[in-house]
């Protein structure tokens, strides 16, 4: 992340931790910077949208009335990447082929029961 950057995953950071309840023995201040550390190789795209499924209680946690540690922070930064890299690369296979997987009715026709009435015809 830029320097840019690093200031407004602070600052998502900053809403995170008002969020949750926090120890008064805490240093916020090293807090924060260990935050920073563990994300800040990732995406600022991918930091905000892990801080947001954290506030609103989307994310795999075992106590979601509590902060998540900057580990938990990073496997959900993670996520959201692979997240949108996958959805990014099933976009562009669906607009690179415009006619139907033929293994998408093959599967749509034995679901639907139409593949063993086409096999007893064959057979038959």
């Amino acid at each position: 992340m830029t320097a840019a950057e690093l200031q407004q995953a602070a600052k998502a950071l900053a809403a995170m931790f008002s969020c949750f309840p926090q120890s008064a023995l805490a240093d916020a201040e090293m807090q924060l910077r260990g935050y920073l550390a563990a994300v800040q190789d990732a995406e600022l795209r991918d930091v905000e949208a892990a801080i947001r499924r954290f506030i609103r209680g989307e994310a795999k946690v075992d106590n979601a009335q509590f902060c998540p540690s900057s580990a938990q922070l990073s496997i959900e930064v993670r996520e959201r990447r692979l997240m949108r890299e996958l959805t990014a690369k099933r976009a562009s296979l669906g607009a690179s082929s415009s006619s139907p997987q033929r293994g998408g009715e093959v599967a749509r026709r034995s679901r639907d029961g139409e593949g063993s009435a086409l096999r007893e015809a064959k057979a038959g």
